[in-house]
């Protein structure tokens, strides 16, 4: 699993991998190995590269977390994993044409553009039902639709491409 972190205003990388008991850890790909117990509530020991670490974790608004650990205080903002991934691919896709494509399996259940419509970055394109959650697909440029190639109440595959802005 990868995520997007954000601490004290600097962007990180950083990826989560199962490897046996523990979890194979990398920092904007530099590798290490993490051992991750919460031994109270809000409250992690973690051993980092052979070093531990007591890590206190207080939820503030805006889904970000104050974090103290060794003497220090940071403030961490991190991304879904899903958005994370969706704002990576964008930024190679909003040059030319974007094929937007079902994150997941599940049932189109609203369009909310037709061809010819002209949209903006963050537009609603539709919505995807999976898990019995809404998602709202949106477009990551600007531009016209071209094509839609699903229709409402059509279950879709992760991958699969739904619709095109050009």
């Amino acid at each position: 699993m990868t995520y997007e972190v954000r601490i004290s205003g600097v962007t990180h990388t950083v990826e989560f991998e199962r490897h046996g008991d523990g979890w194979q850890a990398k920092l904007d790909g530099q590798p290490g190995t993490a051992d991750v117990v919460q031994i109270a509530p809000n409250i992690f020991s973690v051993l980092l590269s052979g070093q531990s670490h007591e890590i206190y974790v207080t939820p503030s608004s805006g889904g970000q977390l104050q974090l103290q650990t060794d003497g220090f205080e940071f403030t961490a903002e991190v991304a879904d994993p899903r958005s994370w991934r969706r704002r990576r691919h964008a930024s190679v896709e909003a040059e030319g044409r974007q094929q937007v494509a079902a994150p997941m399996p599940g049932k189109v259940v609203r369009l909310l553009v037709r061809v010819g419509d002209t949209v903006q970055p963050g537009q609603g394109l539709l919505v995807v039902e999976a898990m019995k959650m809404q998602n709202e697909i949106r477009s990551s440029k600007s531009g016209t639709v071209e094509r839609v190639l699903v229709e409402e109440g059509q279950a879709v595959n992760a991958g699969e491409v739904l619709c095109v802005v050009g």
